[in-house]
């Protein structure tokens, strides 16, 4: 007994040791990588208030912006929440699959919708903040690829709560129309989000803001008014077990919105949240878990509200919405191909002025 506690131990330790050679084998990886510059050192379209250090010097190559997920920046907790959110839901959808026939079953159609939406939208999030300071033209693409992220996770919201969070008298009212409006609200989202930032230097900050609240704001209204008129006769759901994730869902998006309006952290504390504790970090939290609990209750919904949606929605309606959402992306690329034309053009005309 003693032998085979000496030998556990024994790899714990070389484990830990392996561990500890981690920066190591990153520092010799990469041994010229460049420190960070402060925020003078940057174009401003690369700033964000109150941060004065922590910025990748521009115009490096792949390798060093790739690597850089390993150092000390001012976005590498970014990048790393949804990274980390990303790899969480893959899990979940691999613990889903254990439960859910998403192939024959078309009524869990929207469910793997709003679970593959999540992992995009965390993913293109990663990739923004990770290589969108290479240059001024990768930073538009990145965070414009960012912003189709969004707006087809707007759309996976509302399919999942039209589908499975409806009663029988919000559907007769909005069977026909909600989902069409969902989708022309995400595209709307994504484009009012791509010409904030592509008028970044000519528009007050609060003008962009509102550039990119305001569509957002309208899409998460209309997508979760099925969810608000159940929470408003919670009292009475007793036996909802979904009830508490949909309170869960609301707190997270409202804390995640206030948070991505405001930068109080970096207002209050400049330059103490150069590296850890921006707004827009804590952002990133309270979303990924606003889109746990959305997943947990959309899939205590599709187990136990299954006789009710069943009888509203018509056979092919879970396919017909799920084409909706190809339409959502497709529709959301051509913007982002529309608006880097008029970056480039904008781009190339100051190249030819200098």
């Amino acid at each position: 007994m003693a032998t085979i506690m000496m030998e556990k131990i024994g790899r714990v330790f070389i484990s830990l040791q392996q561990i500890r050679e981690v920066p190591r084998i990153l520092t010799e990886a990469a041994p010229s990588m460049p420190g960070t510059v402060r925020d003078a050192e940057v174009p401003s379209y690369f700033r964000e208030r109150h941060v004065t250090t922590g910025y990748r010097p521009l115009n490096q190559n792949w390798r060093y912006y790739f690597l850089s997920l390993f150092q000390r920046h001012n976005e590498t907790i970014n990048v790393w929440t949804h990274l980390l959110a990303c790899l969480i839901l893959l899990v979940k959808l691999f613990q889903l699959c254990e439960t859910v026939d998403f192939v024959s079953d078309p009524h869990s159609w929207p469910l793997f919708v709003l679970v593959l939406s999540s992992m995009i939208y965390s993913a293109f999030s990663a990739l923004a903040h990770l290589l969108g300071g290479k240059s001024e033209v990768y930073h538009y693409v990145f965070f414009f690829l960012d912003y189709v992220g969004v707006a087809q996770y707007q759309y996976g919201s509302a399919i999942v709560h039209f589908y499975y969070a409806v009663d029988e008298s919000l559907h007769s009212y909005m069977n026909g129309i909600f989902m069409p409006a969902a989708t022309v609200l995400s595209c709307l989202s994504c484009l009012g989000c791509c010409y904030g930032k592509y008028r970044n230097h000519h528009l007050p900050n609060w003008v962009r803001k509102v550039c990119q609240v305001v569509p957002s704001a309208l899409a998460y209204t209309w997508d979760s008014s099925p969810v608000a008129k159940r929470l408003m006769y919670w009292s009475t759901a007793t036996d909802d077990p979904a009830i508490v994730y949909h309170f869960g869902q609301v707190a997270f998006f409202l804390s995640c919105a206030f948070f991505f309006t405001f930068p109080l952290m970096e207002r209050c504390l400049p330059g103490r949240c150069d590296f850890i504790g921006q707004s827009h970090q804590i952002f990133h939290v309270f979303l990924s878990c606003c889109t746990l609990c959305q997943i947990q209750a959309s899939y205590l919904d599709y187990t136990g509200r299954r006789e009710l949606y069943s009888g509203l929605h018509r056979s092919g309606e879970a396919a017909l919405y799920v084409g909706l959402y190809v339409l959502t992306l497709l529709v959301c690329s051509l913007i982002v191909v529309f608006m880097l034309r008029k970056v480039k053009r904008v781009l190339d005309s100051r190249t030819k002025s200098k």
